[in-house]
């Protein structure tokens, strides 16, 4: 398989808004979808790492916790929460997919978030998971090891029918929003302000650290890597597509591998009793 740009990308984003819209405008715009979505994870995450920080004991005595029971013993209303927190997490995508069908260019089509190249986006992101995947379980583990990182329990949802389905809508969830805010509207955004595509690049991968910074030093690092990875690979291919599907897949082989794993192999981490 080569790598090669999608035909008929997306229209490039113009040097200035396209609508009218003042710099200030745009620049307001942002701020808000961010503050409404992950830049405000972000300053959540930088609280909890400070609370970490602080905390007695060193940061791999800690767990962070994903995929949590809100409802424990009461399985149909655990359900109900779970469902209720996915789908209201993807609001903000759908503010984005508003705010781009101004441009005139079909909503989240602009970024690449559609169903043209269906083979292209599985294949690409598939191989991408592989890559990004193994290298970062390999970070986790050698962060957590050195005391850089919290313990992070990918779930601890009771063992019910609805447990994988609910793991697997959480990891497209999060795939969704992170990739088509972070990646593909910010990337377009900034470019339409003047950015250069670097510093686009380094900001969008900065941005994505700091709501995984719960983790510990590792997270956020990791996930800076990984940011400025999909960020070049979003120039190249105009496609958020792909790298959806990667980071779908990386957290779908988490969560369940977790789930399937935990206390019975030694090498991975699990939370202090």
């Amino acid at each position: 398989m080569r790598a090669q740009a999608p035909d008929n990308p997306p229209p490039a984003p113009a040097a200035f808004p396209p609508d009218g819209l003042s710099r200030r405008t745009l620049r307001s715009e942002v701020l808000l979808v961010l503050a409404l979505s992950l830049g405000a994870s972000g300053v959540s995450s930088l609280i909890s790492f400070v609370g970490a920080l602080t905390k007695p004991g060193g940061l791999g005595d800690q767990a962070a916790h994903l995929n949590s029971s809100q409802a424990p013993g009461r399985p149909w209303l655990d359900l109900a929460w779970q469902l209720f927190g996915i789908s209201t997490a993807l609001v903000p995508v759908a503010l984005v997919a508003h705010l781009l069908a101004r441009e005139g260019v079909g909503g989240l089509r602009a970024v690449g978030f559609d169903r043209r190249r269906p083979a292209f986006d599985l294949g690409w992101g598939a191989v991408v998971a592989a890559c990004i995947g193994g290298c970062g379980m390999g970070f986790y583990l050698l962060a957590h090891a050195s005391g850089f990182n919290l313990t992070v329990e990918p779930e601890s949802l009771p063992d019910v029918w609805w447990k994988y389905p609910v793991l697997i809508a959480s990891a497209v969830q999060n795939a969704v929003l992170e990739e088509v805010i972070v990646v593909g509207y910010l990337l377009r955004r900034l470019g339409q302000l003047g950015w250069p595509v670097a510093g686009a690049v380094v900001a969008s991968a900065v941005l994505r650290g700091s709501y995984h910074l719960y983790q510990g030093i590792g997270g956020f690092l990791g996930n800076v890597a990984m940011g400025l990875v999909f960020g070049l690979l979003y120039q190249r291919w105009k496609r958020v597509g792909p790298l959806v599907a990667a980071h779908a897949l990386i957290d779908i082989v988490a969560f369940v591998g977790y789930s399937l794993l935990a206390g019975k192999v030694d090498w991975l981490p699990t939370p202090p009793a």
